[in-house]
């Protein structure tokens, strides 16, 4: 999956600029329900101003409210200048860059082509594990070498299977790899789990969702 396809257009975007009052950025967060904001100039990226970081920066100003709002610009407090993701980039990505962050920009040759959002991450990760699919979540973990994924490949095909998710983490001594498999419900689970156990799988849990 590519940033293209999870991204949210610029056209979708509410935007600030750079010498817009802090005032602007306030009451486009409040009235749209949102945590930060691309701040674009023309068709250049920026950076991204927040609540979080405008707020932190009243915070050391010495100044009242009102003194802050009405000296402050939104370029004195925009972040995030030099992280983006590009267009062609895995989405994945966006996870180690994202972090804490509610957004990330998506950017080409300086021009702001859209956003990615935390909540977009999240539904391509529960889209990853088929969660609001039905079916049998099995996890199991195997001696890491060469050739256990094709295994586990014949099995599933043995039984006829319906694999709706496939996911594979590292446990921390590299020696054993996780697996976690969701498939279709159908009448032939227990023999399906027999066979794993029977080529090496160890079965950890099996829930159904």
């Amino acid at each position: 999956m590519f940033v293209k396809s999870v991204m949210v257009g610029k056209e979708k975007c509410y935007t600030v600029k750079m010498e817009d009052s802090v005032q602007v950025g306030f009451d486009l967060l409040d009235n749209y329900t949102i945590d930060a904001l691309p701040v674009v100039e023309g068709t250049e990226f920026k950076g991204i101003f927040t609540w979080y970081h405008a707020y932190r920066a009243f915070f050391y100003s010495g100044k009242t409210k009102a003194e802050f709002i009405s000296s402050t610009k939104v370029s004195d407090v925009i972040v995030n200048q030099e992280v983006y993701l590009n267009i062609n980039d895995v989405y994945e990505k966006a996870l180690v860059k994202l972090a804490d962050f509610p957004i990330i920009a998506v950017v080409e040759n300086n021009h702001f082509l859209g956003i990615v959002t935390r909540f977009d991450i999240v539904n391509q990760l529960q889209s990853a594990f088929g969660m609001n699919e039905p079916g049998y979540r099995i996890t199991v973990t195997s001696v890491e070498s060469e050739g256990r994924i094709g295994r586990l490949g014949e099995i599933i095909e043995k039984h006829k299977e319906s694999v709706i998710s496939l996911v594979t983490f590292d446990e921390s001594n590299k020696m054993v790899r996780r697996i976690v498999l969701k498939v279709e419900k159908k009448g032939n689970i227990d023999r399906f789990i027999k066979e794993l156990e029977k080529s090496g799988f160890r079965v950890l849990d099996i829930a159904e969702d």
